[in-house]
């Protein structure tokens, strides 16, 4: 299995402290404040903090699940600088239906992954 194909995203879901116990709270991280706070503390048994350690592997930083690099597509002209091997494109959610048939058309003809089709 290639670099390119292993899982940046085998890491813990980072909650909330008290998530689960206070109903109000949505489940969005935010940093543990509190003085006497465990999960700021590091204790056992708490939930994970957000830490530098977490992040994903240089290699596969900024990459798509799909293991190509994203790029944001606005018209045709934008096609022309894409690297079918590596890129993928996303088209924008601004552009119309009949704009997107044509994207959609010439990436068939040059070969481009499309992740948004």
């Amino acid at each position: 299995m290639s670099d390119s194909m292993v899982n940046p995203r085998n890491k813990p879901e980072f909650l909330r402290a008290l998530k689960e116990s206070i109903k109000r709270l949505k489940g969005k991280w935010r940093k543990p404040r509190g003085k006497q706070s465990k999960m700021r503390l590091h204790k056992k048994g708490k939930r994970k903090v957000v830490r530098i350690g977490w992040g994903a592997p240089r290699n596969l930083r900024y990459k798509h699940p799909s293991g190509y690099y994203e790029v944001l597509v606005e018209n045709l002209k934008q096609l022309e600088g894409i690297n079918p091997k590596t890129q993928a494109i996303r088209i924008s959610a601004r552009v119309g239906r009949r704009k997107r048939q044509m994207i959609l058309e010439k990436t068939k003809e040059l070969g481009i992954k499309v992740l948004n089709p």
